[in-house]
């Protein structure tokens, strides 16, 4: 008897996902091009506020901030197909590690400069 294995088979069936080599899933053109068009408004609207000073100084942070980390939840799940990954997650426990990491520096820095009288 021979026994028939599915990899390399081209598109997983139902999903409107390529499988390439491995295993591997990725996204439709669909998804890609919400991606895009989110990415694109999450991008305008700090620029907007920005270049016609529609806020005061802590508005247009607060606006930034927020669009930074809305524009990093798209970049993760419609480019880097975070929420697709299959188990075990290594890809989202090293996101995880770096962004502690990287809050950990920028923190202590700005911890650093605030009592050495450097921020002020």
């Amino acid at each position: 008897m021979a026994q028939h294995s599915a990899k390399g088979h081209g598109a997983a069936e139902g999903h409107g996902h390529e499988v390439h080599g491995g295993g591997h899933t990725h996204g439709s053109f669909k998804s890609y091009t919400i991606g895009f068009l989110l990415s694109i408004v999450l991008t305008i609207i700090p620029l907007v506020v920005v270049l016609n000073g529609m806020l005061e100084r802590t508005g247009t942070i607060v606006v930034l901030l927020v669009t930074a980390v809305l524009q990093f939840i798209v970049q993760l799940l419609f480019f880097m197909h975070l929420n697709e990954e299959e188990k075990p997650r290594y890809n989202l426990m090293t996101l995880i590690l770096g962004l502690v990491i990287v809050l950990t520096i920028v923190l202590a820095s700005m911890w650093i400069m605030a009592y050495n009288g450097v921020a002020h």
